[in-house]
């Protein structure tokens, strides 16, 4: 039986709105979906899924319509289902290693990622609660509540520890409501989740912000252990000539002021300029996110300028095929040289690339063409170039030890920092990464922290 397809809206209709792109399935379908399962004796989905959700026992309760059943399992490895089964690459990790995408004849791997996303939403729909335990009368401070904190700060909770995480923003999720747009993750979504964390007795203090508001120090003096997950914020600019126009963003505040401060509203205390002719340069998820954005936004035209070809991009298959179908134009194997404008953004000036031997990322290496030179005529430029940590905790804590790219040294083990009682992981240790990876350094955290308190 070929693998079945989640519903989705129509490419013309969504272009013009942020509602989610993905409907998902219905009960229905969800049943036929999971029962494509093999129930493999040696299930490689399994081991490829960096938070260890027992996939093979989830789908096997999908299948008998146990939806609330299929939830709890899924729960025992993740703290954020909802949220996984939208934004999860399950194509390279859990589905990768599904049996059924080895043939033709069995039509595909098990949609797990869309079987994670309907069993979360039914959980949710159908108030699904979890009892608070018992406390030990440890206490746990927790930095960043983005994927890494609030998983760390979720397992922890539900061992009995006493949890408080500490957010900069105004709103709790870090990158899952300031990153990801509404129309890949609905922010109702992101907030449920966390409320069935508060639920469990995790407490969230925002506007602080760790190294200005409280040091680091002072937290280890108030708790028993300390975890940073404070994610890579930092945006990357090329260093060409023109990038201080107006009408040039990082997407991290481009997408961070339309999906938090909400800009698209009219009267928005934090607007964006609302460009006609978009150019976003770079080509991962986030790069998908603010080209499609800016679509929504009201631009006529979107163009996406990348320096190396298609099989290079690191996006997500499904998000490039959404952003092909909502008319976004790709501009591959090419670079930008300069912005152009006076004081405004006018366009941007770019040179044709080929590719050449594989660089030290294991990408062929982008090249420059001779006598390429062209101008793409626009009035807005985003970089979405990718991030890194940002150095405010580093330089509150100079005995904090870092690489030279500035993210956190952790034992690869126990997730501990060179400060005892100190642990850290996901993008502060890995530079910009996924969710999910960011999820399994919080598990990871969270496990040496109970055994080291325990």
């Amino acid at each position: 039986m070929l693998r079945n397809k989640t519903r989705e809206q129509n490419p013309e209709i969504r272009k013009t709105n942020f509602d989610e792109v993905s409907l998902g399935f219905d009960e229905q379908t969800a049943i036929l979906e999971a029962s494509r399962c093999l129930n493999c004796k040696n299930a490689k989905c399994k081991t490829l899924c960096p938070v260890g959700v027992d996939i093979p026992a989830f789908l096997e309760q999908v299948k008998l319509g146990n939806f609330l059943d299929a939830s709890k399992i899924i729960k025992r490895s993740s703290n954020l289902p909802a949220v996984c089964g939208r934004v999860c690459p399950q194509e390279s990790q859990c589905e990768m290693g599904c049996v059924c995408g080895k043939s033709q004849k069995l039509g595909g791997a098990v949609a797990i990622g869309a079987l994670e996303r309907f069993v979360a939403d039914y959980a949710l729909s159908h108030g699904e609660k979890t009892d608070k335990p018992i406390l030990n009368g440890k206490k746990v401070a927790v930095v960043g509540s983005g994927p890494a904190g609030l998983t760390c700060a979720g397992d922890l909770a539900k061992a009995g520890y006493s949890v408080t995480v500490y957010e900069a923003f105004h709103k709790a999720g870090g990158v899952l409501v300031y990153g990801i747009p509404e129309f890949r993750l609905p922010k109702k979504l992101v907030q449920a989740e966390i409320d069935s964390l508060t639920d469990l007795g995790v407490q969230i203090i925002c506007n602080v912000v760790i190294g200005k508001t409280i040091t680091v120090d002072e937290l280890l003096e108030k708790f028993d252990a300390v975890f940073i997950g404070t994610g890579a914020g930092l945006p990357m600019f090329m260093k060409i000539k023109g990038e201080n126009l107006n009408g040039v963003y990082s997407a991290n505040e481009y997408l961070t002021r339309v999906n938090l401060m909400k800009a698209y509203e009219q009267n928005s205390s934090t607007p964006v300029v609302k460009g006609k002719k978009v150019v976003v340069v770079g080509a991962g998820n986030v790069a998908m996110d603010a080209a499609r954005t800016a679509l929504r936004m009201g631009a006529e035209e979107v163009d996406i300028v990348y320096r190396r070809s298609r099989a290079e991009m690191p996006a997500r298959e499904e998000e490039i095929l959404h952003a092909e179908e909502e008319g976004i134009k790709f501009n591959l194997l090419t670079n930008p040289i300069e912005i152009i404008g006076d004081k405004k953004v006018e366009g941007i000036k770019c040179v044709k690339m080929v590719l050449g031997e594989p660089d030290a990322s294991g990408r062929a290496k982008p090249i420059v063409l001779d006598n390429s030179e062209f101008i793409i005529e626009c009035d807005q430029v985003i970089m979405a170039l990718g991030t890194s940590p940002n150095p405010l905790i580093k330089r509150s804590l100079p005995k904090l030890q870092v690489n030279p790219k500035g993210t956190i040294v952790v034992d690869e083990e126990s997730m501990q920092t060179s400060i005892e009682n100190l642990y850290a992981g996901g993008d502060a240790v890995t530079g910009a990464a996924t969710v999910i990876l960011a999820m399994g350094a919080g598990k990871k955290a969270a496990k040496s922290i109970m055994e080291k308190l325990n």
